[in-house]
C-alpha cells in the first residue's frame, strides 16, 4: 500500500512539472531595462549633475537598488571620444533614480556609459545616455 502511494505521489509531481507554463519563473533579459535621462544641470564650473532613471521597458516602472559598477563619460556624441571626464556617484533622490557628478571640462554633448546589475537578474544592463553640458 505504501509503495502505491509513493508511486502515485511521484507521478503527481511529474504531472505538475510537465503542465507548468513555459517560462514560469524565468529571468528577464538585460534588454528589458533601460536608463533614461531625468535631468542634467550645471554643478559648478566644469561639472554636470546627471540624474538617470532605470525603468522596466515593458511598463516604465522604476527599478530601485540596482548596483552601478562601471561608468565612463566622454564626448563621443560631439566627435571627440578621447575627451573623457571622471564620474562620481551620488545618492539618488527617489527610488529608481541614479545620480552622478561628471567632470565635463567643456560644454557640448557628452555620453555617460553605465553597467549595472539589477537584483535577481543574471544579465548585466548596459546603456549609454547622452546629455548636454553647459559651460
Amino acid at each position: 500500500m505504501l509503495s502505491k502511494l509513493l508511486r502515485a505521489g511521484a507521478l503527481g509531481a511529474v504531472t505538475v512539472v510537465a503542465t507548468s507554463p513555459p517560462g514560469h519563473g524565468a529571468f528577464a533579459a538585460a534588454s528589458d531595462y533601460r536608463f533614461e535621462l531625468a535631468e542634467a544641470r550645471s554643478a559648478g564650473p566644469g561639472k554636470t549633475d546627471v540624474t538617470l532613471r532605470l525603468v522596466r521597458a515593458s511598463d516604465g516602472r522604476p527599478v530601485p537598488d540596482a548596483v552601478i559598477f562601471q561608468t565612463r563619460a566622454d564626448m563621443a556624441p560631439a566627435g571627440m571620444p578621447t575627451m573623457t571626464g571622471s564620474v562620481a556617484a551620488q545618492p539618488g533622490q527617489r527610488p529608481g533614480t541614479y545620480r552622478f557628478v561628471v567632470e565635463t571640462g567643456m560644454a557640448g554633448n557628452w555620453a555617460l556609459a553605465l553597467s549595472a546589475k539589477v537584483q535577481g537578474e543574471p544579465e548585466t544592463v548596459r546603456a549609454t545616455v547622452t546629455f548636454s553640458a553647459a559651460r
